[in-house]
């Protein structure tokens, strides 16, 4: 099977490749000195970039997605997991992507598909009200809650189960959870998951009152 390599763009300082997704082929871009990649699908009736509201068009600009749409025309979708992209990768052809692993682009893009808005930009209410509904009918949310565990335990649990649930990827490690957080925690000062942490210490505050 062949395996597409990412091809290094001109525009900016990075390297791009295409994913599947559900709702057909999209554009990945990975910048050596910022950590969130960015994310566009392709529109079917133009070949344009639609670039995810998720996406910081600081370090995105809608000509590197389309410089990046053109030099992987025709290329296999990559599949796998992502890679981190060094200085040394986007100055030099022949240095080798490295195996690191980060997040697969397309387990991230799953979350941000699922919680859009109308407008394509990720939605605080649609994913804390989520979340929020699935530590309250979880039976092993309701056991930690009764069983005193932290508050940062029950929502670390509730947050890893939903993802690996969403992603379809039961393989994500904590490590790889954590990075997604910190991916989304940059489109809200105070957290994407604020909502869903105040609840929660609300339930493990009804509890101690109920035994009291």
């Amino acid at each position: 099977m062949l395996r597409t390599k990412s091809v290094k763009l001109k525009t900016i300082p990075a390297m791009a490749f295409r994913i599947k997704t559900a709702a057909g082929p999209s554009i990945t871009i990975q910048r050596a000195d910022y950590e969130q990649p960015g994310i566009a699908s392709i529109s079917r009736t133009s070949g344009k970039p639609i670039i995810s509201g998720n996406t910081n068009l600081k370090y995105y600009p809608e000509e590197a997605f389309e410089e990046a749409i053109a030099l992987t025309n025709g290329l296999t979708y990559k599949r796998g997991k992502g890679t981190k992209v060094t200085k040394e990768m986007v100055k030099d052809k022949k240095v080798k992507e490295p195996e690191e692993v980060i997040i697969d682009s397309a387990d991230y893009q799953k979350i941000i598909d699922l919680y859009s808005d109308k407008n394509g930009k990720l939605s605080y209410d649609l994913i804390n009200k989520d979340f929020i509904r699935f530590a309250k009918s979880s039976s092993v949310v309701k056991k930690m809650i009764e069983e005193g565990t932290t508050a940062a335990k029950v929502r670390n649990y509730v947050v890893a189960n939903k993802i690996r649930n969403i992603t379809g990827n039961h393989n994500l490690e904590d490590k790889q959870i954590k990075k997604i957080v910190e991916l989304l925690d940059e489109t809200y000062a105070k957290g994407v998951f604020k909502e869903l942490n105040d609840e929660i210490r609300k339930m493990l505050s009804a509890n101690k009152k109920k035994q009291a």
